[in-house]
């Protein structure tokens, strides 16, 4: 059984001890010193593991990420290696996405694994959401270390490409934006409000998106291409995961919804080549373009914890970038995510959810009638009137940003972390940056990743603008 201590040793450093593995943290959240980084756990994990073990996880098209690592592999460990090993997995899935895991070496982890990932395991969530999302059963097998797989990636080499008359679309939770762009100029851009959330009737979002789409191709003598960014997971352009359909039926999103986007396009013209992307994803091409440079990371804070990723070679990788399920927190007593049912998520520490979750720790009181982004509004004009409580959440979520990029820093390479999102707005998103360039100054002064914050113009529209670049033409 896994017991969390942790002993104070000096301002903003505390010694954390889960089950065996002794975690020194630094520039811990002011309002949870009892946060465990999920990366600062690894490091003190492995430096003392000696059996190699590697975790294979598949997704489609034959892709394969690889994570070659070490446990200790003895009677004593065996359950600090199974909570490490586990937590890798759970966060490989959410991060690159797969139907089927394999264990490279160490059967007894395996058998443990197996247990916990399958069809009414503690795990079920990600059973059948991967399922789901790959139409595939999920399966989790075991060969021996030496006969692991090579990884193997596709990454798709698009956006950045602005020749011709391109549509790009941002299907956003409150509005969409869709904008025209000829030959690498933007001629017109639009937010139009919708209400995708509370809408049942599949007919509603296609004939909407259709709307915003048209306006902008009445701007343009032709459409040449059309890129789209939408909130959600998309495999080969169909729609497999994504909130904006939440009030949708089981029945209509398998007819109306999977092909939506693919619809929408023919709709709009015939034999129009299109790209959809997951939002985060084009958020991290957006801030690519901006910065001229590559291994960016997009990190939105709003309703949830929305993530993107462009790699050494400015491609978009393929893999889900769903981090906001991924783990960030080690502590065994962590809150319980109200969707998946797991404990220590991203969503619940880069997020609106973050600081509803926080504020009865400040002292702070808020409205149960409100919602939450009127919670949140709540709590960042008190820290815009420099109250100390409120702004003593932003602290603590720079402190969880900052251990969380060390976290990713374990499965991407990241140059720049580009910081979107509604919470990073205001007196409070401003000491959240500051916390978090701390932290990592601090606590992994060998990590340089730089934070980046877009303007305004870009917070609003670029990633529409950046979506328009999507497709390769010719």
């Amino acid at each position: 059984m896994y017991v969390l201590k942790y002993v104070y040793s000096e301002e903003g450093r505390f010694n954390m001890n889960v089950g065996n593995i002794k975690v020194d943290v630094k520039n811990s959240p002011v309002l949870e010193p009892e946060f465990v980084p999920m990366g600062a756990y690894m490091d003190a994990y492995e430096k003392n593991a000696t059996e190699p073990i590697a975790i294979a996880v598949y997704r489609e098209s034959g892709n394969v990420s690889v994570y070659d690592t070490k446990i200790y592999g003895t009677e004593e460990m065996f359950e600090d290696d199974l909570r490490y090993v586990e937590r890798i997995v759970k966060f490989m899935l959410w991060a690159a996405g797969g139907f089927k895991v394999v264990i490279c070496g160490s059967a007894k982890i395996y058998e443990a694994l197996k247990e916990l990932y399958r069809f009414g395991g503690r795990q079920n969530f990600d059973v059948k959401t991967m399922s789901d999302v790959y139409e595939s059963e999920f399966v989790i097998e075991n060969v021996a270390y030496d006969a692991k797989p090579e990884a193997k990636s596709t990454p798709k080499s698009v956006g950045g490409h602005v020749d011709g008359c391109r549509i790009g679309f941002d299907a956003g939770g409150s509005d969409m934006k869709v904008s025209a762009v000829v030959d690498g100029e933007v001629i017109y851009s639009e937010e139009i409000i919708w209400l995708p959330k509370v809408n049942t009737n599949p007919d509603y979002h296609l004939e909407n998106i259709v709307m915003a789409m048209n306006r902008a191709k009445e701007k343009m003598p032709r459409v040449d291409a059309i890129g789209i960014s939408s909130a959600g997971i998309y495999v080969n352009n169909r729609t497999m995961l994504a909130s904006l359909f939440l009030a949708v039926g089981p029945e209509d999103f398998e007819k109306k919804v999977k092909d939506i986007y693919i619809n929408a396009c023919a709709q709009v013209g015939e034999n129009i080549p299109f790209e959809v992307a997951n939002d985060g994803d084009v958020s991290a091409l957006a801030g690519a373009m901006d910065l001229k440079d590559n291994k960016v990371m997009g990190l939105a804070m709003g309703t949830s914890e929305a993530v993107g990723y462009v790699d050494a070679s400015g491609n978009i990788t393929g893999m889900l970038n769903e981090l906001a399920f991924a783990p960030v927190d080690m502590n065994p007593e962590a809150p319980v995510n109200s969707w998946s049912g797991d404990i220590g998520v991203g969503s619940d520490y880069l997020s609106q959810d973050a600081v509803i979750r926080l504020a009865p720790r400040a002292g702070i009181t808020l409205d149960e009638t409100l919602t939450p982004a009127q919670k949140l509004k709540v709590v960042q004009g008190l820290a815009n009137e420099g109250d100390k409580a409120a702004l003593s959440i932003f602290e603590s979520i720079g402190a969880y940003l900052g251990h969380s990029i060390a976290t990713y820093s374990h499965f991407y390479d990241i140059k720049y972390l580009l910081l979107l999102g509604r919470v990073s707005s205001g007196k409070g998103g401003d000491l959240l940056v500051e916390t978090c360039r701390k932290t990592l100054e601090v606590a992994y002064p060998e990590l340089k990743v730089s934070v980046e914050l877009p303007d305004e113009m870009a917070r609003r529209v670029g990633q529409s603008i950046a979506a328009a670049s999507l497709v390769k033409l010719g």
